[in-house]
């Protein structure tokens, strides 16, 4: 029969990122904690999915079924940047850089790992999309999924399902070469993204 400590160890390897020795690690920090903050640790992530809920807009994380972002007046609604998760929705928010919105689709198009369109919130993107054009008449969407064979088929498939629909303008983040990158050690796709969007 397992310990206890090898129990929670298995259990939260279950969680993304974390391996045997972090998961240890882990069990040992939560060991040298007070009794009290483990018993409101426990509270919180029993609680987790009645406390924390996804937007009805845009899938970001909410308190009450809409996220602040969406509840900003000040944020341009004409302008969705569609990202793959969440985090990738943070790592833009810390830039402080755009003032549009945005739409999670909660993964990528994995036909290996049979994951379809249906599978993810590109049907809800769309209404979203009619809402908007229905108020505003144009809107842009630009698609940030992450520069991988299946984020690169997931944003040709949104913008296929986009095209030519009056008012609908896709864009794509501009991806190349970063600072200090030598051209020997380019990979195809950096290069091809940075011929691209020269300048």
């Amino acid at each position: 029969m397992d310990s206890a400590f090898s129990t929670i160890s298995k259990l939260l390897e279950k969680l993304p990122g974390i391996g045997p020795r972090h998961a240890a690690r882990l069990v040992l920090a939560l060991l040298d904690r007070p009794q009290a903050e483990l018993d409101e640790l426990g509270s919180a992530i029993r609680d987790l999915k009645k406390r924390v809920l996804q937007c009805r807009e845009c899938f970001n994380v909410s308190d009450d079924g809409l996220c602040a972002i969406c509840r900003n007046s000040r944020r341009d609604l004409k302008s969705i940047l569609v990202v793959e998760k969440v985090t990738d929705l943070e790592a833009v928010e810390r830039s402080g850089i755009w003032r549009g919105v945005y739409h999670i689709l909660g993964g990528v198009i994995a036909p290996v790992d049979g994951i379809g369109p249906e599978h993810l919130h590109i049907r809800e993107l769309a209404e979203r999309v009619d809402r908007v054009l229905q108020q505003a008449g144009s809107v842009e969407l630009v698609l940030a999924t992450n520069p991988t064979s299946t984020g690169e088929m997931t944003a040709m498939y949104i913008r296929d399902m986009f095209t030519g629909t009056p008012g609908v303008q896709t864009t794509r983040l501009a991806r190349g070469l970063s600072t200090g990158t030598h051209l020997e050690y380019a990979d195809e796709l950096t290069l091809k993204h940075a011929l691209d969007a020269r300048k």
